[in-house]
């Protein structure tokens, strides 16, 4: 899989991860919990590795702790999570309960869940990134109407990433927020990379574009993931599942090459 830099410390980090929600928010004794493994397996084996989380997604952190502690060879896991809640103490005791329920002493990436009382928390973040117990600090929101208050944010206040939302049929971002990350040298996830959940039902009975197969793709996930990495200030995209299959093909949008321009405002006119 292709990686690209995050730009506070140049390591490298797979394109394409996974996220968490509903897909593990799961009960152990249901069928769809069995299927996880595989989920995570599909994953690591296609050269993935971010898997992102969060204390609102129910019981995904928990799902995903024990899935990773039998997870054999070691897991590779680049781990992120978020605080959602209000007050110093409630923020440091909900980050706490993440380190339990997923089972380590370093999360790689702690982001403040859509700017909630993210200058109380953002101290305590960056003491913990200090003593190495989170190794990267991020925010996230996924609503335009909070671009505003990230721009501020972005602005005033050194980060290593922004989780936001971008897709095919949801490209707001690309006007302010990606250039404003790209100047400031903030990584960016694109959380909700097939929109609102009714993008690939509107492409799915169209015929791919005749140039798919040069760039390697092979189903409308597929490209509609790879429209978002062809932007330059875009580190990895996170689409959440629990369907092993669907890992596998959302990972293979981490391979070949990426879109030109011309084949980029092909797919804005499919949409519409």
């Amino acid at each position: 899989m292709l990686t690209r830099a995050i730009p506070s410390s140049a390591e490298l980090l797979p394109i394409v991860g996974l996220g968490t929600y509903r897909g593990f928010d799961v009960e152990p004794s249901s069928p769809a919990y069995k299927q996880l493994p595989a989920v995570l397996r599909a994953l690591f084996e296609k050269g993935g590795k971010v898997i992102d989380s969060s204390p609102m997604y129910g019981r995904a952190e928990q799902s995903t702790g024990e899935l990773l502690s039998i997870h054999e060879p070691r897991s590779p896991a680049f781990l992120a999570t978020k605080v959602w809640t209000r007050g110093r103490e409630e923020g440091i005791a909900q980050m706490e309960q993440s380190f339990k329920l997923l089972q380590t002493d370093r999360i790689d990436l702690m982001q403040i869940h859509n700017l909630l009382d993210w200058k109380t928390h953002l101290p305590t973040l960056r003491k913990w990134k200090e003593e190495g117990r989170i190794r990267y600090i991020g925010i996230t929101h996924y609503t335009a109407s909070a671009y505003e208050e990230v721009e501020a944010v972005l602005k005033s206040e050194p980060l290593d990433f922004l989780q936001i939302n971008y897709a095919l049929d949801d490209r707001g971002v690309e006007k302010r927020i990606l250039p404003l990350c790209r100047e400031r040298g903030v990584a960016v996830i694109c959380n909700r990379p097939f929109g609102g959940g009714d993008l690939l039902a509107r492409l799915k009975d169209k015929p791919l574009p005749r140039w798919a197969a040069d760039v390697r793709v092979n189903s409308w996930a597929q490209l509609a993931l790879k429209f978002l990495l062809t932007h330059s200030a875009v580190t990895c995209v996170i689409p959440g599942t629990g369907n092993p299959r669907y890992m596998a093909e959302n990972a293979g949008a981490g391979f070949g090459p990426m879109l030109t321009g011309a084949q980029r405002e092909q797919l804005i006119d499919v949409v519409g």
